[in-house]
């Protein structure tokens, strides 16, 4: 039987192709750290990101010391979080819920990072944001309210730990999910919740209300709130979650 022949170049061609590893696009993410001039206590950096660019500014700070960080800009859809030191996901501060601007005493020493973005839909259509962003870093003062007395629990990050009610999915009876919180005083801070399926959901309080969480575009669960006594129903998309206002004021 007579095969047919084919030319010695593009059998190793052909070799090339289907044994070379596959070469994934590297990440839109660039990292700069941010140095005060000496005797400063403020950096300010105007700068422009398009479409799926986003910038880490790594900022050194110690626990105590208050952060005040700011941001301007020319596009509705462009914001910043702020991520504690070794963190690379959940944020403490999204700028997306609180409008740009954030102030609080720090927890812990090491490098912040302050995460400049567009919110997927515009950089979808590749848009540019040009921004001015403004960090302070100072010392803890009476104009930043926080709980001296309020230590945290031994081994965590919280100043309290426990478990609330909860149920995940529509029609699920209510059961139990393990929380931490963070108090920064006056009714103030951040809820954890562990979800069974070993997720988590940050909650963000303010005056002891609940006011959003931590998401993203593809995580757009609609967020509602109300006050029942001194519990907080929380709803998340199919979410629910039962706070006593004890777990952010403490006590």
């Amino acid at each position: 039987m007579n095969y047919p022949k084919f030319p010695i170049s593009l059998f190793v061609t052909a070799l090339i192709l289907f044994s070379s590893p596959v070469v994934f696009a590297q990440s839109d993410i660039r990292s700069e750290q941010v140095q005060f001039e000496q005797n400063a206590s403020s950096a300010v950096i105007e700068d422009t990101i398009t479409g799926y660019e986003t910038v880490d500014y790594v900022l050194n700070a110690q626990a105590g010391q208050s952060m005040n960080v700011s941001m301007a800009t020319d596009n509705a859809a462009n914001y910043f979080n702020i991520l504690e030191p070794g963190e690379t996901e959940v944020a403490i501060f999204n700028g997306s819920i609180n409008e740009n601007q954030y102030e609080g005493v720090l927890r812990e020493s090491g490098n912040y990072t302050i995460r400049v973005y567009m919110m997927r839909s515009a950089a979808r259509r590749n848009e540019v944001a040009n921004y001015r962003l403004e960090m302070t870093i100072g010392d803890n003062s009476s104009s930043v309210s926080t709980n001296q007395n309020d230590a945290l629990v031994s081994g965590t990050n919280y100043n309290a730990t426990g478990d609330i009610p909860c149920s995940i999915d529509v029609g699920q009876p209510t059961g139990s999910c393990p929380f931490g919180v963070t108090r920064e005083g006056n009714g103030n801070g951040t809820v954890t919740v562990t979800m069974p399926d070993g997720r988590t959901r940050v909650i963000f309080f303010e005056n002891g209300n609940a006011i959003g969480y931590d998401r993203s575009e593809a995580d757009p669960g609609e967020f509602s709130a109300e006050k029942q006594g001194d519990l907080n129903i929380i709803r998340i998309g199919q979410e629910r979650y039962e706070i006593p206002d004890a777990v952010i004021f403490g006590g």
